[in-house]
């Protein structure tokens, strides 16, 4: 008797405690889902230290808030954009284009940034004009990796819940989860960190790896449809034969999904919890980034946050393979809203009373890491019993639009450090800073914790009686 080997039943059995039963077809779709955002989000987190390292090399630790406004202000037109171009276009089309145009972007920005960080060109003996351009690179790198982050992982997201009906997400997107942290613990560290381990004083060959990387999600893309059955590519709206008359009375506009959002109570619950996440971890984000910055410089800076970035998607994978997506299937949706709002309020706690790089690193690391392991498959599970017009556009400006306002929001707190550390001294500004932060936060918390229970009632009845909630 000849034993053969299946990959895929062997990969079956071993996942069958961590995300549930699959079967064959399913699994492997899941798993091709899974390789795709594997590449997303490996290459999301190696973009951001780069993002970081580069700004702060070019521009200064300090004017990261007003990266963060600035980034706003430019994604709204994009975001409106991509609204416009998904009433035009299927996202089939533009889970190819955008990642094209993002590589065509990333590869002309790795060499601009080879120039730029060129250290026989020291910023103070540069003239006035190229001091300028240098400073404008900065803020477009910056710009470029936020539009990135935003659209392509919501439009990937987007695509996920068309396509998945609700049983199987609960154990399929916590999977596809899994797979996209591995991406995210192996290419920070690997791509990153490559300058620094090879004696490099730019981050132009990692720029340049991201954007090959990049082009990659397109043919992945393309064999995915090739070799996924028809009958796993079927929405929920679809496989219960819901009659589309809501999306039918939204009329087409740049500010539809924006319109949508204000129109219905459960996508502005589902923009609260996402706002006020972003709103608490950019403040505690941007402390560690200014901490990190005063220990590490240059391409040691960016190495330093990479290996941060590998060790959030490291733990984050830990996580599920203890079974932490088990909780939403046995304990529900609404249990797994409201425990990453406990989990920030004690990193609150902790950012207004202790302060020290190693700390900074350990809150910054819970709060993503719970939020990619636990909280973010379950916010993706929400959009599923909704029209297709609210997934595709609500979730586009909530996880665009709606994300970078909280960013905003939070960096003009973060904006008031420097003028209250000039106006009072360094400590007595870092007190009223935090103080500021505290008095802010808990009210915020206090009402992600209902918003939260609220969604997941709403979700479960919704899925029980097969209806779509908006």
């Amino acid at each position: 008797m000849i034993f053969k080997f299946d990959t895929i039943d062997f990969l079956i059995k071993i996942s069958r405690f961590n995300f549930g039963k699959f079967e064959r077809a399913e699994f492997r779709k899941f798993l091709l889902m899974g390789l795709m955002f594997a590449l997303i989000i490996g290459v999301y987190w190696t973009l951001r230290p780069l993002r970081d390292a580069i700004f702060i090399g070019l521009v200064d630790k300090m004017d990261l808030p007003y990266a963060k406004t600035l980034s706003v202000i430019v994604l709204l037109p994009l975001v409106i954009s991509y609204t416009q171009a998904l009433e035009r276009l299927s996202w089939r089309k533009m889970l190819v284009f955008m990642p094209i145009i993002y590589s065509v972007c990333f590869m002309l920005m790795s060499i601009a940034i080879t120039f730029a960080q060129d250290p026989a060109y020291p910023k103070a003996e540069m003239p006035l004009l190229t001091f300028v351009a240098v400073q404008a690179l900065g803020y477009l790198c910056y710009i470029l990796v936020e539009s990135f982050g935003s659209l392509v992982v919501a439009l990937f997201w987007a695509f996920s819940s068309d396509t998945t009906e609700p049983t199987s997400a609960k154990h399929g997107f916590p999977l596809v989860i899994a797979i996209g942290q591995i991406g995210g613990m192996i290419l920070p560290y690997a791509v990153g960190g490559l300058p620094y381990r090879l004696g490099l004083y730019t981050d132009g060959l990692s720029m340049f790896i991201v954007s090959i990387l990049i082009f990659c999600i397109v043919p992945l893309f393309k064999y995915f449809l090739r070799t996924t059955p028809k009958d796993l590519l079927v929405s929920f709206q679809e496989q219960n034969k819901i009659n589309d008359e809501l999306t039918k009375q939204e009329a087409p506009g740049f500010f539809s999904g924006f319109k949508l959002i204000l129109a219905h109570k459960y996508l502005l619950g589902i923009f609260m919890v996402n706002f006020i996440y972003d709103f608490l971890v950019t403040i505690f984000d941007f402390n560690f980034k200014i901490t990190a910055s005063l220990h590490y410089t240059g391409v040691a800076l960016t190495n330093y946050l990479s290996i941060y970035g590998s060790t959030v998607n490291a733990v984050s994978l830990l996580c599920l393979l203890l079974g932490i997506s088990s909780i939403t299937r046995f304990l529900g949706v609404r249990v797994s809203l409201v425990i990453t709002p406990i989990v920030v309020s004690l990193a609150l706690i902790g950012f207004l009373f202790l302060d020290s790089l190693s700390f900074l690193y350990g809150i910054m690391l819970a709060s993503k890491a719970i939020n990619y392991s636990l909280n973010g498959p379950t916010l993706k599970q929400l959009y599923i019993p909704v029209t297709r017009e609210a997934r595709f556009k609500a979730q586009a400006w909530i996880e665009t639009f709606g994300s970078r306002t909280a960013k905003d929001g939070s960096s003009l707190i973060n904006m008031l450090l420097k003028p209250l550390q000039s106006s009072f001294g360094e400590a007595a500004g870092k007190f009223y800073y935090l103080g500021i932060t505290g008095i802010l936060g808990f009210p915020l918390l206090a009402l992600w914790f209902i918003t939260a229970i609220y969604l997941g009632g709403k979700f479960t009845k919704a899925v029980e009686e097969k209806k779509l909630i908006c």
